[in-house]
């Protein structure tokens, strides 16, 4: 459908004039303003979390083992068996006598045990002890290991034996180490080998053993009580 026309007036000279339709122009549409960008909205800054402090944390418990009084404190041999021992209580347990180490003589008829001032091969006359005890089982060939049950059937152990004493419940003496406090006052007090030991066995003649029987390693030992250096240096002066 065309535009609708407009009707004209008549010309001035009278004449008529052939009707124009004129193309109206349409008026032209308003430019349409381009709207404004939106500015984004500044973004929110997050709040900082809130620290939460942490309940501090319980310290594992630790169980501690109970204090060991050191073997030296304890007089171990009144309130211990000789089953109850550690290695080195029984170790420590010897006086160091060396009557152990005396070379015995067993009589085929009767059974009976004879002690002789012949002494081990690998006894030290100085110091009353073996020379290689870590390896003496293997180089003596009769060597005895002592053991709890050894002691109680051993007879001829020496009266004065620690571990024959302990065995029948009964005290160490004054001179034992572990009393005095010194290894030497089992010597000093008579009680051991030292000075005793006439030959080692591989220095005499098996057939000559008999002749070297002695009574003292059987017999309880009546030990003599260093004197006092005092006393010592003053009878000296006399």
């Amino acid at each position: 459908m065309s535009a609708p026309a407009k009707l004209h007036r008549p010309a001035p000279n009278g004449e008529n004039a052939t009707p124009v339709r004129r193309r109206q122009k349409s008026a032209p549409e308003p430019e349409a303003k381009p709207e404004p960008e939106a500015k984004p909205k500044p973004e929110a800054k997050a709040k900082p979390e809130a620290k939460t402090k942490s309940a501090p944390q319980a310290k594992p418990k630790i169980k501690t083992k109970s204090k060991i009084k050191p073997e030296t404190d304890a007089m171990f041999w009144k309130t211990r068996s000789l089953e109850e021992l550690t290695p080195s209580q029984w170790e420590s347990l010897c006086d160091g006598c060396g009557r152990c180490c005396l070379i015995k003589l067993e009589d085929e008829d009767t059974g009976e045990i004879y002690f002789t001032d012949i002494a081990c091969t690998l006894f030290s006359a100085g110091t009353c002890a073996c020379s290689d005890y870590a390896n003496r089982r293997r180089r003596v060939r009769d060597c005895i290991g002592l053991t709890p049950a050894k002691v109680r059937a051993l007879a001829w152990l020496p009266p004065s034996c620690a571990y024959r004493l302990v065995a029948e419940g009964r005290d160490l003496a004054w001179w034992h180490p572990l009393v005095s406090g010194s290894p030497q006052t089992v010597h000093e007090a008579g009680v051991s080998a030292r000075g005793r030991v006439r030959a080692l066995e591989k220095q005499v003649r098996l057939a000559d053993y008999p002749d070297h029987i002695v009574k003292w390693p059987r017999q309880m030992p009546r030990p003599r009580k260093p004197k006092p250096a005092a006393a010592a240096d003053a009878s000296d002066e006399l």
